[in-house]
């Protein structure tokens, strides 16, 4: 079917280098530049995949020949592997070095150690001598700023110089990174998804996964996360191995020189990312399969599982966390769960898609007025108001004053006997003498109702802010944000649900499972179960959600419960739409990207979408034999289109083949400087045969079947546009021909048909800006 064998890297045919012209067939050597892509342009997958392949028989053919191609053709072999293990280490290392970072930067909003200024808070203490089990969070070396510059600790006025520096902190932080991303690297800003995913559907933005960005983005992410928005690091972290993948790539030829090669590396590195970013390998390399990639066969499946767990090991080896564990997060729950918890699993789940859709919403009209007025002028200015106002409301509550993946932690937590937090202040019975990990249900105390208060003022704040943060002009993930608002509503369930079995163990409901003075209800099981609601219904994740989350717990027992509640936020949250956050934001942008989960059920035919219409100029056309160098010249300076149906005659309208733009520009100007004679009227040859010159006087021709694609993808008029879109959609189609008994009628690319689905869904075409 894919017939750009005959594109320029293809073997020299003998037959074309007999008969007359000289010089006619220097085309018959690859010549630079051909079979690259403009920016922003969508790649030919079925032509990629040919290069490939005559690639692959030209190494397997030399290497018969000599040990020397027999080495080259097995380094060849396993430079896909030596790829994947360099993003491995590389994004691991990134990973460990921001974790490193953040770690400190966010504890210096708040103090300084002074043993070493560059410890953070924790490892400040650890090295401390005069650290209490008790007080562990409190020793010497640790400073806040107020008792290091007023020597007061407490009171009013340290009270005040800590907030005052706190502030001051976060708005030199979030200054920094939106300054350095607009100054240096423009694209380092947002989450880089769906970025990443149109990526991978082939779609070309040069610079999007530059050495800059990548470099912009490491650097801003650590400043973003530490200003302490509203925003994770996890999707950037995505983003930033898929650089590292580009970076790799641009190493081997083999990858250098072909689009859709490329493309598996990077599916590969998004793997990697999530990897690093959750501590979870499997579900790293589910997140690349279900979420991102387009195209994903068996033999990057392979490589993305190696490149993943390279990236853990690496993560592991530098343990940023001190825990040996690769995230901050990580709980073991020692309760089973039990049948009658499935209900409130799922109500859980409910909140998960309704959240998801409020924001999906909110999120998406707020972008859309940025885009539109006076607002998108003053990114800078966005920033540092949003930093202020999060700062400033975040310092009073000990919940959202503390970094976003610390609180996560905490809301996981299951309360031992050892935990000194506000969330395990219960009234212990004085007689108890159990083992210390199986504690009772006990009644709550006051530290309990005084969480539960700040937990719900967390839980309000979070949901609106996170709504204005996602999509400023910086690096900012959402994963972190959707899980803790989904962990804080999951822990007051939890909570609420105990004391209810506590007080009322003789209800029907408890009756069964819950005796008195036993534990039945872990509360950080459902702060769990509601942080992967949440996530679900903003992602729409499932599968590799539920791994996930089972990979950052470690709890194998309770993937049932995750499962409802990851189903059912998924469920509610498309009954009001079906796009995930990601594919909002693609939408939003208009970038060309035709989602396979689409369906489309519309009675149109290709007909009605071919251009051009009744009212448009006739298509344009190039002749085999009668089209001069100057027609071509004029044709291209005319039009902006990618490429050109050629023809036997204007008359006969019978189709040969399919020329692309770039490379019809790249072969003239090469002709004109390479080849003697060849001037504006000499005529320009698609023909097999070679041209033979009439007189003497007359202009050299210029033979160009080289870069003629013989086979071009063609569907007759009266193919259902259903058909069409499939095929657009499994192979990767750029443009395909519409013709009647060998007869050419017209094009439809890929730009019409995401047009034409826009229609048909009552949205707007004019949307699609790219091709």
């Amino acid at each position: 079917m894919d017939g750009d064998g005959a594109s320029s890297t293809g073997a020299t045919p003998s037959e074309e280098m007999n008969g007359t012209g000289n010089l006619m067939d220097f085309l018959d050597e690859p010549f630079p530049d051909v079979g690259t892509y403009e920016d922003f342009h969508t790649i030919d997958w079925l032509r990629e995949k040919s290069r490939d392949t005559d690639r692959h028989r030209k190494i397997t053919t030399k290497s018969k020949e000599s040990y020397w191609e027999l080495i080259k053709s097995l380094l060849d072999a396993w430079s896909g592997w030596v790829v994947m293990l360099l993003i491995g280490m590389l994004t691991g290392t990134l990973a460990g070095v921001i974790d490193l970072a953040v770690d400190w930067m966010t504890d210096l909003k708040e103090g300084v150690c002074l043993s070493a200024f560059y410890y953070s808070h924790e490892q400040c203490c650890w090295t401390s001598n005069e650290t209490t089990f008790d007080d562990r969070d409190k020793c010497p070396q640790w400073q806040k700023w107020a008792e290091l510059m007023t020597g007061h600790s407490e009171g009013a006025g340290a009270y005040v110089l800590n907030y005052f520096l706190y502030v001051l902190w976060a708005l030199l932080f979030s200054f920094l990174a939106v300054s350095l991303v607009r100054v240096f690297a423009p694209y380092a800003c947002g989450s880089g998804i769906p970025e990443i995913k149109t990526i991978l559907s082939g779609f070309i933005i040069r610079g999007y996964l530059g050495k800059w960005t990548l470099l912009i983005k490491t650097v801003t992410l650590v400043l973003a996360v530490s200003s302490g928005l509203s925003l994770g690091k996890e999707g950037p972290l995505v983003h930033v191995a898929c650089c590292c993948g580009n970076l790799f790539c641009s190493l081997f030829s083999k990858y250098s020189k072909n689009e859709g090669k490329r493309r598996e590396v990077l599916s590969a590195a998004a793997a990697a990312g999530v990897s690093v970013a959750f501590g979870a390998p499997i579900g790293g390399v589910l997140f690349s399969l279900e979420e991102v990639s387009y195209y994903f066969p068996l033999k990057t499946l392979w490589r993305s599982f190696f490149a993943a767990l390279v990236a853990a090991f690496t993560l592991r080896a530098i343990n940023p966390f001190g825990n040996s564990r690769l995230v901050l997060f990580y709980v073991e729950y020692h309760t089973p769960w039990y049948m009658a918890e499935l209900v409130p699993f799922i109500l859980l789940g409910v909140f998960g898609g309704l959240w998801g859709t409020l924001f999906i919403r909110g999120n998406i009209a707020w972008c859309r007025r940025r885009k539109t007025t006076l607002l998108g002028k003053y990114p800078v200015l966005e920033v540092i108001v949003i930093t202020g106002i999060t700062a400033v409301l975040a310092f009073p509550n000990p919940y959202t004053r503390r970094s976003t993946s610390e609180l996560i932690s905490e809301l996981f937590n299951d309360c031992g006997a050892l935990e000194s937090s506000q969330l395990c202040d219960y009234v212990n019975n004085p007689n108890m003498s159990r083992p210390v990990d199986d504690i009772p249900d006990r009644p709550a105390g006051p530290g309990v109702y005084t969480a539960l208060w700040q937990l719900a003022l967390a839980l309000i704040f979070k949901i609106v802010i996170t709504i204005f943060t996602f999509g400023m002009k910086i690096p900012s993930g959402l994963f972190i944000p959707s899980m803790a608002v989904g962990a804080i509503a999951g822990r007051i369930v939890g909570i609420a649900v105990e004391q209810m079995a506590y007080h009322h163990h003789d209800w029907i409901i408890f009756k069964n499972w819950c005796r008195p003075g036993a534990d039945c209800v872990t509360p950080g099981l459902y702060a769990m179960v509601g942080a992967a609601a949440c996530l679900g219904g903003v992602t729409r994740m499932t599968v590799s959600l539920v791994v996930i989350m089972f990979e950052l717990t470690g709890g194998l027992e309770y993937i049932v419960p995750l499962m409802a509640a990851a189903v059912t936020s998924k469920w509610v949250a498309d009954a009001f739409g079906k796009e995930g956050i990601y594919e909002s934001h693609i939408q939003l942008n208009g970038y060309p990207y035709l989602d396979v989960r689409d369906e489309f059920t519309h009675r149109t035919l290709a007909t009605d979408v071919m251009r051009p219409r009744r009212s448009e100029p006739p298509l344009a056309v190039l002749t085999q034999d009668s089209t001069t160098v100057e027609d071509v010249e004029t044709l291209i300076k005319d039009t902006d289109y990618n490429g050109f149906p050629v023809v036997v005659s204007r008359e006969s309208e019978r189709l040969i083949g399919f020329v692309q733009r770039r490379e019809l520009t790249v072969a003239i100007k090469t002709a004109r400087q390479k080849q003697d004679g060849v001037v504006s009227s000499s005529v320009v040859y698609f023909t097999e045969d070679n041209p033979q010159v009439a007189e003497a006087c007359d202009p050299q021709p210029l033979k160009l079947r080289r870069i003629l694609n013989l086979s071009p993808f063609t569907v007759t008029d009266h193919t259902p546009m259903e058909t069409v879109v499939d095929i657009f959609r499994k192979l990767g189609l750029r443009q395909c021909l519409v013709t009647r008994s060998g007869r050419l009628l017209g094009i439809i690319t890929k730009k019409d048909v995401l047009r034409h689905m826009a229609q048909m869904m009552n949205q707007d075409p004019e949307s699609i800006m790219f091709n």
